[in-house]
């Protein structure tokens, strides 16, 4: 973890909370292989067989070496009548979204949130009660209330800090994977190496 004198006081603000994940994440390598690894051995342990993933933007951890491990899912954003995600199938993702990341067409053929085992969630920092700091979108927050299945915080190593601030309707990670491993944000115990 980054030095705390580096970090924003724990009052300070979303935004600021997002420019400080920014500048961490453009000065750190790219660890991806090390992360889906870890991931893949947690997504087999939990006999995970569908999983919504998401396609890396600049700097996010890419999960697209999982693709020939399980059945993956690209999320399409969609605007309205307010803003929401809806699933497809991995490959359709062919088309440039707002944010910078491939995502399925509009005329892709959707997949139920209910019939996925486990989502991965892409984010710019998380804390290690597993609370996400998206790009303020709010769109898992949106889709996963009421979700049964695992939901995994994708993140590197240095970007989970002690405590971010948080709101009643955020959507919490059960797991956290790094480069380090795959953890629950129940405790507060080292990674558990799954590969």
């Amino acid at each position: 973890m980054p030095p705390s004198s580096d970090l924003p006081i724990p009052t300070a603000s979303k935004s600021e909370w997002r420019a400080w994940a920014r500048e961490v994440r453009a000065a750190l390598p790219d660890q991806s292989q090390a992360l889906t690894a870890h991931l893949a051995a947690f997504l087999h342990l939990h006999r995970a067989r569908r999983v919504l993933a998401y396609r890396a933007l600049p700097g996010e951890p890419d999960v697209s070496a999982l693709a020939g491990q399980f059945e993956l899912l690209a999320p399409r954003a969609r605007w309205k009548p307010e803003p929401h995600l809806t699933l497809h199938a991995w490959e359709t993702a062919t088309e440039l979204s707002r944010f910078g990341a491939l995502q399925p067409p509009a005329s892709a053929p959707r997949v139920l949130l209910g019939s996925v085992d486990a989502v991965l969630l892409p984010a710019l920092t998380f804390d290690e009660q597993g609370v996400r700091l998206g790009y303020g979108g709010g769109f898992y927050d949106r889709l996963l209330p009421g979700f049964t299945g695992l939901t995994v915080g994708v993140v590197w190593a240095d970007l989970i800090v002690p405590t971010l601030p948080t709101e009643a309707h955020d959507v919490r990670g059960q797991w956290l994977a790094t480069e380090l491993g795959v953890r629950t944000t129940r405790t507060t115990t080292p990674p558990i190496r799954y590969s």
